[in-house]
């Protein structure tokens, strides 16, 4: 698994929120269940706090501290020093030192529960509010659960009486999966409450790989990530209790979502999940057992296969929070890790008797079979023949993951002596594991295969999974390729050598060798004609027109009809259409015919999502991100790039360029320059390591236009030059698949080279003209308008811009529209319209805000004001939109941006972004000093 790892949305917005709480609010409680990472997160907000100049007061109790009175309080106050409370008023001095023990014997005892008239609760509110009068506190406890009665008391007495103290309140408090705090009364009113999420998978092997100060291999860090679900202290443990090999255990094989390689749970953190447990009755813990062993636990099964008793037995489970039983009857553990515990606590004897019991009960065909297989783990021809009808079943259910884990019983079942059936069979397992994305179990049962078969047709086949397996690096693999085409040749069969070269193609195109592809495609496409097999030459056909188009070829768009033709032709009107139609999708992309596009794809996935691979999944999220952002759908956007980040974490595969790609376009829209920038980076470098040209252009695209938005036109050039010089080798001729000529044009006219821009503007509008590329003109045009501009040629600028402006309108594209306006208000301003001026920039505005354009917003602010009148000038502050003005308004009477974001219904982001512009409009620095202008200024408007 690739370190390509931005932390997730969900940890995030999480850390955000909680400094935008101890920022602005009373402060932050951090809630979720133990080692979810609470204390690391509490750790984040605190470094660079005394730097600041901030006094931490802290404490961390623990639950055998809890009987002691003030044992909290004493520590949270130990650095205070005795000078300090000693200038506190002599009744109140006395009676916190005794609380402290600090005092000589003779001062009065405060009472277990802080009594003495509450002197110790006035003395601590009275020490605190001195000690704020000096320089910021916060008050923070970790583990909140854990706190004494005395102090807790104290805390409450403090927070109630906290309103206008430069203090904050910053805990953590351990609940349950799901729960909510059970000590929020301890804290002020207002104190934000967040769940801490879960790690990502990616977030999670990156910090396994950090521990392990090696690479972690993807399967193991995959099956950590299932079985701790996203949390670190559980996931450190497991990551311990691995043998030297870094292999997993298969101790927990048997366990439903734990696959046959699933991981055993070490000693000591079984230990730790199973201490309430140890307790219970025999009966009741062979219950459990029974239930860790199914794949579906209900109260039904469990009493059919376990007794009449077996519900009591649960519920005695229940109230020792071991399980949940749901209303439906729905029996759930608390982790699954505690149900992998209890599995792994049962001796082999106990868990073949639960399968056994669990395969007389099941009556769903594959779950049958997959108990019967784990109640006699013997070899048998039977069993393994049930096992392969049942993985078939999966897979064709959307199940490749169970599939995989079926088809490897059915091989460690079939008999030793039916070598070839074994082979047969390792050879399924294999291609279930790809589409699954278990990319490392593939290559080693497809790599056995190639081991020992002799037959080339199947030797083949093994092939095709093991260049499956190798993902965006595939450029590599060439010997495979060739060692491929040899056996298929040898075969007889022309299917399989069409299937090849298609492959060979694919490894051209990736290596940006583009005419080497298209010659391996037709080739292809004619042997596949020549086998009679529809569905390949269907595919022939369709990588031929991809090719066709992104060569500029006009024939593409016939030849992808006669892909579709032959299809129908052929009866064909399953999932062999899939690649079909996904590249109709993409032309539809190509020519602006979004809303089509977008519909398209989505009626795929509801189709045939559920049967293809992992891989597949995550292509298609790519162009589903690029419709939406021309589209103005920047959430939308974000969605799908978020969906192919969580896919790339599925397979075991370091070929993030695409996910790179998607995710950092989607930001460099709808989010963070920063991130955008980041990720863009990694996409590049990855793509490098792997060979891959095609993604690390789409990368770099990215990354120009993240240079170009931070107003580093230099930067933006020179990564888009590489690009235009790469696209030139590789032989892309259609404008309209990378998009980032005008970005390019933009950048070179802000860097002064007007020549050069002119150049680009003409060749690309020439070719984009040709094709038909109506869009890409209507960019260009407004290249040339800022080319036109920064010669002083307003007239032509103006003219070259309405006519842009038109020709988006009539596209749909509103983020290129707003890009037009701004440029437009930029020119009218210069030409002293300034009405019209206005009209524009506030569309343009109007446009990035209701797109969700949050990283746009700045640009178009800067392009806007043109440049000319220096900041703060009263013009510039009379154009606040009315989104602006209730911004700030509702900032100027002291809400802070997640409030506001309630109120306007919009993203702590937009808030943000909203915000800093009202600062330049009005020119203020702070929001005590908006709150000074706001007055003023409105006087001034409506006057």
């Amino acid at each position: 698994m690739s370190d390509l790892k931005p932390p997730s949305l969900a940890a995030r917005e999480v850390r955000t929120a909680a400094a935008e709480a101890v920022r602005d609010g009373p402060g932050v409680l951090l809630v979720g269940p133990a080692g979810i990472g609470k204390s690391h997160l509490m750790g984040e907000l605190l470094e660079g706090a005394p730097a600041a100049g901030v006094r931490v007061l802290r404490c961390s109790p623990v639950e055998a501290e809890l009987p002691l009175p003030f044992m909290c309080l004493i520590d949270l106050l130990e650095p205070v020093t005795d000078d300090e409370i000693g200038r506190l008023p002599v009744g109140l001095c006395e009676a916190l030192r005794a609380a402290l023990l600090r005092g000589d014997g003779d001062g009065a005892d405060p009472g277990a529960d802080g009594s003495a008239g509450g002197r110790v609760h006035l003395a601590v509110l009275t020490l605190l509010r001195t000690l704020t009068t000096r320089t910021p506190v916060w008050i923070v406890v970790d583990d909140l659960q854990w706190v004494d009665q005395p102090t807790a008391q104290i805390l409450g007495f403090v927070a109630r009486r906290a309103a206008g103290l430069r203090m904050r309140f910053l805990a953590t408090e351990r609940v349950s999966a799901g729960g909510s705090s059970l000590h929020a009364e301890l804290l002020p009113i207002g104190t934000a409450e967040l769940v801490v999420p879960p790690m990502t998978a990616g977030d999670l092997a990156a910090m396994l790989e950090h521990r392990a100060g090696a690479a972690v291999a993807p399967a193991t860090a995959r099956e950590i990530h299932r079985i701790a679900q996203g949390n670190p202290l559980y996931a450190l443990e497991l990551l311990r209790a691995l043998p030297i090999d870094g292999r997993p255990q298969s101790a927990a094989e048997g366990v439903p979502g734990f696959g046959g390689s699933g991981l055993a749970v070490p000693g000591l953190l079984r230990s730790l999940l199973l201490n309430r447990l140890r307790t219970l009755p025999d009966d009741v813990r062979d219950t459990l057992a029974l239930a860790s062993a199914a794949a579906r636990p209900d109260l039904t099964l469990l009493a059919t296969a376990g007794g009449e008793e077996a519900t009591t037995h649960l519920e005695t489970a229940e109230k020792l929070g071991v399980i949940r039983i749901g209303a439906d009857g729905q029996v759930v553990f608390d982790h699954p890790l505690v149900r992998a515990a209890v599995y792994s606590e049962a001796t082999g004897r106990a868990r073949r008797e639960a399968h056994r019991r669990l395969a007389q009960t099941a009556t769903e065909p594959v779950e049958r079979a997959r108990h019967l297989a784990l109640a006699n783990p013997a070899q048998g021809e039977e069993v393994a023949a049930m096992l392969i009808d049942a993985a078939r079943s999966s897979r064709r259910r959307g199940a490749p993951a169970t599939a995989a884990e079926l088809a490897g019983l059915a091989v460690a079942r079939t008999p030793a002596d039916a070598v070839r059936e074994r082979l047969r069979r390792q050879l399924i397992a294999a291609q279930y594991a790809a589409d699954a994305g278990h990319w490392d179990d593939a290559r080693r049962d497809a790599a056995a295969v190639l081991g020992q078969e002799t037959d080339p047709a199947t030797r083949v086949h093994a092939r095709f999974v093991l260049l499956t397996c190798a993902g965006q690096a595939v450029e590599r693999e060439g010997q495979l390729v060739e060692d491929g085409l040899a056996d298929a040749r040898a075969s007889g069969d022309p299917m399989l050598e069409a299937r090849m070269h298609s492959w060979a193609s694919g490894r051209h195109v990736l290596a940006g060798r583009i005419a080497e592809a298209t010659a391996e495609t037709v080739l292809a496409a004619r042997l596949a004609e020549r086998s009679g097999d529809v569905a390949t030459r269907v595919e022939a056909l369709t990588d031929l027109a991809y090719l066709q188009r992104i060569g500029g070829d006009p024939q593409a768009e016939a030849t992808l009809a006669d892909a579709l033709e032959t299809a129908a032709r052929g009866g064909m009107d399953d999932i062999r259409l899939w690649e079909a139609l996904y590249t109709q999708a993409i032309f539809n992309l190509h020519d602006n015919r979004l809303a089509l596009a977008e519909e398209q794809i989505l009626a795929m996935l509801a189709r045939f999502g559920d049967l293809v691979g992992v891989e597949d999944l995550l292509r298609v999220q790519i162009p589903l991100t690029d419709i939406r952002v021309r589209a103005g759908d920047c959430a939308g956007a974000l969605q799908a790039a978020r969906r192919a980040m969580e896919l790339h974490e599925d397979l075991d595969s370091s070929a993030a360029g695409p996910a790179a790609y998607a995710m950092a376009a989607a930001e460099s829209y709808g989010g963070s320059l920063e991130q955008a920038r980041t990720l863009a980076e990694e996409g590049v470098r990855f793509a490098e390591q792997d060979g891959d040209e095609f993604w690390k252009i789409w990368n770099l695209t990215v990354l120009g236009r993240v240079h170009l938005l931070s107003d580093d036109p230099a930067r933006a050039a020179a990564v888009l030059r590489e690009v235009r010089r790469l696209e030139s080798a590789m032989g892309i001729v259609d404008p309209a698949v990378g998009r980032w000529h005008a970005d390019l044009a933009e950048a070179l006219v802000g860097e002064g080279a007007l020549d050069e821009a002119q150049e680009l503007i003409e060749s690309v509008s020439e070719t984009a003209r040709r094709l038909g590329r109506t869009g890409i003109v209507a960019t260009m045009d407004r290249a040339a308008a800022l080319r036109h501009l920064a010669l002083g040629e307003l007239s032509e600028a103006a003219t070259l811009l309405t006519s842009s402006e038109a020709e988006l309108r009539s596209e749909g594209l509103p983020l290129e529209l707003a890009r037009t306006l701004a440029a437009l208000a930029d020119v009218e301003r210069r030409r002293r319209r300034q009405a019209a001026a206005r009209r524009a920039s506030q569309e343009a505005t109007q446009l990035c805000e209701e797109a969700g354009a949050a990283a746009w917003l700045g640009r178009i602010e800067s392009r806007t004001r043109g440049g000319a009148e220096p900041r703060g000038r009263s013009d510039s502050a009379q154009t606040l939109t009315p989104s602006e003005l209730r911004i700030a308004t509702l900032a100027a009477d002291g809400a802070t941006n997640r409030e506001i974001a309630a109120a306007c219904y919009l993203s702590v982001k937009t808030v943000e972004a909203s915000l800093s512009r009202v600062y330049r409009k009005l020119s203020v620095r702070s929001r005590t000093e908006l709150a000074k202008t706001m007055p003023e200024w409105v006087g001034r408007r409506d006057s």
